[in-house]
């Protein structure tokens, strides 16, 4: 099918806004700093509103400082289950409140408390501090258990785009570490193979909120080259995905990842792990955010919810 009709305007102020971009001369700083006030207008246009939850926000001993992660409850009393949550932008891009809708709708959907994670950014913080800050609050969140109401034996995990790309290596890392153990993985159109070899990242991008070229770019402000085969890095690439817990995979049919979602899934059932994949048609990279504008994009939140209340 075509790219769904209600995205087309927002795909054309997209390729407007490209051409005022500052250029790769322009201090990280200042870059982040223009494309966060478009992520911002972008949020308030085309997101619903938070629903009632309650948030309060921690600070996590990392190695070399701290990190924040932001914690959602829905109005329940007692121990919930604990989903941790890793937001996108390209390891490079994106702050808590760019995801406070998607955080706070599935806290409030699927009864759990939702943990948002602000691990360090690349170029400053490059692979592997994003993946271990990621671990270390997952260790935070789960060694915290009692104190943040969260049931310490249904932890799971997730996030999207480059967020789902440090979630899926995170699972890796709580499985060959020693933990914490994870009930669930839910990785959101995934980066998994950091080499760009799978066939969809070289499709036409016409449609797309992500190119090849950006892709290429933010990949090597994240991580050098020699270590794009680890698979910490490229979670696609590990020679043994057994043990790790289920997943559900959603991948956007415009979306030039759309195959690291797919192969990861089938590498997944293949090591016996159980693994759903589900290509949401029509959709392109990040419209899984959109749920102003799109009914669909509010069954996909919706079908993450339901597959947490299931694990």
């Amino acid at each position: 099918m075509p790219v769904l009709p209600e995205l087309v305007p927002m795909l054309d102020r997209v390729a407007q806004a490209r051409a005022h971009m500052p250029g790769a001369s322009t201090p990280v700083a200042e870059r982040r700093a223009f494309i966060h006030r478009g992520m911002d207008q972008r949020v308030k246009a085309v997101a619903l509103p938070m629903p009632p939850v309650t948030c309060a926000d921690h600070e996590v001993p990392v190695e070399g400082g701290t990190i924040t992660v932001r914690v959602y409850r829905p109005d329940l009393a007692g121990v919930l289950p604990g989903h941790v949550y890793v937001h996108g932008g390209g390891w490079w891009l994106g702050e808590l409140h760019h995801r406070d809708a998607v955080c706070a709708r599935l806290a409030a959907d699927a009864q759990c408390a939702v943990v948002s994670v602000a691990h360090r950014l690349a170029p400053e913080h490059r692979f592997p501090v994003p993946v271990h800050d990621c671990r270390d609050a997952l260790r935070w969140v789960a060694a915290n258990a009692g104190r943040l109401g969260v049931d310490a034996a249904r932890l799971s995990i997730g996030g999207d785009s480059s967020g789902a790309n440090l979630a899926a290596a995170t699972a890796l890392m709580a499985r060959d570490q020693g933990g914490p153990a994870l009930v669930a993985q839910v990785l959101e159109i995934p980066a998994l193979d950091l080499t760009l070899k799978q066939p969809s990242v070289n499709e036409p991008a016409e449609a797309a909120l992500l190119t090849r070229d950006d892709l290429a770019a933010d990949i090597e402000r994240y991580c050098d080259p020699e270590d794009r085969t680890d698979p910490y890095a490229s979670p696609l690439l590990a020679g043994d995905l057994s043990g790790l817990p289920p997943a559900l995979i959603m991948t956007a049919e415009f979306d030039i990842l759309r195959d690291d979602g797919a192969a990861y899934g089938r590498r997944l059932t293949e090591a016996g792990v159980p693994a759903e994949v589900v290509q949401w048609d029509g959709h392109v990279h990040g419209s899984h955010e959109m749920t102003a504008i799109l009914e669909s994009a509010r069954r996909w939140q919706a079908h993450v919810a339901g597959f947490l209340t299931r694990v």
